[in-house]
C-alpha cells in the first residue's frame, strides 16, 4: 500500500456477529501495534471507550454536585403548557422567558412526567448518562463510516473533557438533546435515508436553533444529490415539520411564536461569553459587530462552496439541474463528503458566532476529531493537532473566560479554518468528457 493511503474499513455482515467479533480480536492481537492508528479498528476501540464511559458518567454523578442553572426554568416552562398556556410570550421560567422552538417543549415534557414534576433530579441526570452513551455511539458510528480518524483521537475525546460530561449530567441542558438527534439524522443521510435523515434534522432544530448551522452544508448536499426539484420534498419535510410541531402555538399567538422561539436577533450577555472576552463591551454589544460577523460567516460559506464543495467543473448553478442532465454527471455522495460538508458548515457557524456560551462546547466538540484528522495539511503534525485540542479544552474550562482564553480559542479556530482550505479536498474536481472532434 502506498504511503499516506488508508486502508478501506471492512464492510459489517449481520451474520454471525460472534464469529466477526472474534476474528476482530485475533485480528488486533496480531496487529496490536497499529490498533490505535488504523482507522479500521474504529468500531473496536469505540466499543471499549463506550464501556469505560458507562463508569465514568455514572461515576461523575454520584461524586460530582450537581449544578442548578436551567433545568428549573426549562420545567417551569413546560409546565405552563401542560396548565393549558400556548401565547409564547406569557411561558416563562426563572432565567427567563421561553425561546426554544416547540420540539423543546414536547421533549421536555416527557422528562418532565418521568421525573416526578421535574423534582427527582438522580432521575433526570441517569436519563442525561443514557443520552450522553447513546450521543457517543451516533457518533461513532459516523467515524466509523468515514474511516478517517485514528482511534487514539477517540480517548481524548470521550475520557479528557470534564467540560460535556458536565454539560450533559451535571447541568442538564437541551444542547445535547438537540445534539444527539442532528447526529441520528447525518446516520441516516449516511445510509442514504435522506427523507427520514431530513425529518430527524428538522426534529433537532425543533429542540434548539443551533443545528442550523449545518443547513448550509445540508442544502449544499439535496442540491448536489437530487438538483433543485428533488431537493425540494426534502425541503418541504423539514418546513411541514415544524409547523405541524408548533402547530398548537401557531394558532394560539402566531408571532409570539416564531418571535420568541426564532429570534436570531437575540442579545446575549457579556459575562457568559467564551469567544469575544477580550473585546470592549460596548463592542460586543454592537449591531455593526454582528452584521460584520454576519457577513464574514456568509463569505466563507460561499468561498467554501465554491471552491471546496463544488468540483464538478460546472457553475454552481448546475446544482439547481436535475442530475442526469448535467454536463458532468454527479458520482454518488461519499461518506466523507456528507460528513465534512456538514461538519465544515457547522464549524464557520461557530467561528463567526455573536457569542459562545459555556454549554454550546457539544454543538461541535465531537466534530473536532473530524475536522483535524479527516483532511490534514502535511504542516499540521499529530502533536499540532492534540495541541488544538488541548488549547480549545483549555480555553473551555476556564472560568470565567479571559482575553488570553478568548484569543486561544480564535487562534485554534484559525487553526483548524486553514487546514480545512488547504488540505486534500473531500470533492476531487471532475473531468468533464472530452468532446468527440466532428
Amino acid at each position: 500500500m502506498a504511503a499516506g493511503l488508508r486502508k478501506r474499513c471492512p464492510p459489517i455482515s449481520a451474520a454471525q456477529p460472534a464469529g466477526l467479533w472474534r476474528q476482530w480480536l485475533q485480528r488486533a492481537w496480531q496487529e496490536r501495534r497499529l490498533l490505535l492508528r488504523e482507522p479500521r479498528y474504529t468500531l473496536l476501540v469505540a466499543s471499549c471507550l463506550c464501556l469505560a464511559e458507562v463508569g465514568i458518567t455514572f461515576w461523575v454523578i454520584h461524586r460530582v454536585a450537581y449544578t442548578e442553572i436551567d433545568w428549573k426554568a426549562y420545567m417551569a416552562q413546560v409546565e405552563g403548557v401542560i396548565n393549558g398556556t400556548y401565547d409564547y410570550t406569557q411561558l416563562q421560567g426563572d432565567t427567563g422567558p421561553l425561546v426554544y422552538p416547540a420540539g423543546f417543549v414536547y421533549i421536555f415534557m416527557g422528562l418532565y412526567y418521568a421525573t416526578g414534576r421535574g423534582t427527582d433530579i438522580p432521575m433526570a441526570q441517569n436519563i442525561f448518562a443514557v443520552l450522553y452513551l447513546v450521543n457517543l455511539l451516533l457518533v461513532f458510528l459516523i467515524y466509523h463510516q468515514t474511516c478517517k480518524v485514528p482511534p487514539f483521537v477517540f480517548f481524548f475525546m470521550c475520557c479528557a473533557s470534564y467540560r460535556v460530561h458536565s454539560i450533559f449530567v451535571l447541568r442538564l441542558f437541551n444542547d445535547p438533546v438537540a445534539m444527539a438527534l442532528l447526529f441520528l439524522s447525518i446516520n441516516l443521510f449516511l445510509a442514504q435515508h435522506w427523507c427520514w435523515g431530513c425529518c430527524c434534522f428538522s426534529l433537532a432544530v425543533s429542540v434548539k436553533m443551533n443545528v442550523l448551522l449545518f443547513a448550509p452544508g445540508l442544502l449544499f448536499l439535496l442540491l448536489t444529490q437530487f438538483g433543485f426539484r428533488g431537493a425540494l420534498p426534502k425541503l418541504g419535510i423539514c418546513a411541514a415539520l415544524q409547523v405541524v410541531l408548533g402547530l398548537p402555538f401557531l394558532l394560539e399567538n402566531p408571532i409570539g411564536y416564531l418571535s420568541r422561539s426564532f429570534d436570531l436577533g437575540r442579545q446575549f450577555l457579556f459575562r457568559w461569553t467564551v469567544n469575544w472576552r477580550f473585546l470592549p463591551e460596548a463592542l460586543f454589544l454592537h449591531r455593526a459587530f454582528h452584521l460584520a460577523l454576519l457577513a464574514a460567516h456568509l463569505i466563507l460559506l460561499l468561498l467554501f462552496a465554491l471552491c471546496r464543495w463544488h468540483r464538478s467543473g460546472e457553475s454552481i448553478l448546475s446544482l439547481l439541474k436535475d442530475p442526469s442532465k448535467r454536463k458532468v454527471p454527479p458520482q454518488p455522495l461519499t461518506p466523507d463528503q456528507i460528513v465534512s460538508t456538514l461538519f465544515t458548515s457547522n464549524f464557520i457557524g461557530i467561528c463567526f458566532s455573536r457569542s459562545l456560551h459555556y454549554q454550546f462546547y457539544v454543538w461541535y466538540f465531537h466534530t473536532l476529531p473530524y475536522l483535524l484528522w479527516a483532511t490534514p495539511a502535511r504542516w499540521l503534525t499529530h502533536l499540532l493537532r492534540l495541541l488544538v485540542l488541548g488549547l480549545i479544552e483549555l480555553s473551555w474550562n476556564t472560568y470565567p473566560s479571559t482575553s488570553c482564553s478568548s484569543a486561544a480559542l480564535h487562534i485554534c479556530h484559525a487553526v483548524i479554518l486553514l487546514q480545512l482550505w488547504l488540505g486534500p479536498q473531500s470533492f476531487p474536481k471532475s473531468i468533464q468528457p472530452s468532446k468527440k472532434a466532428h
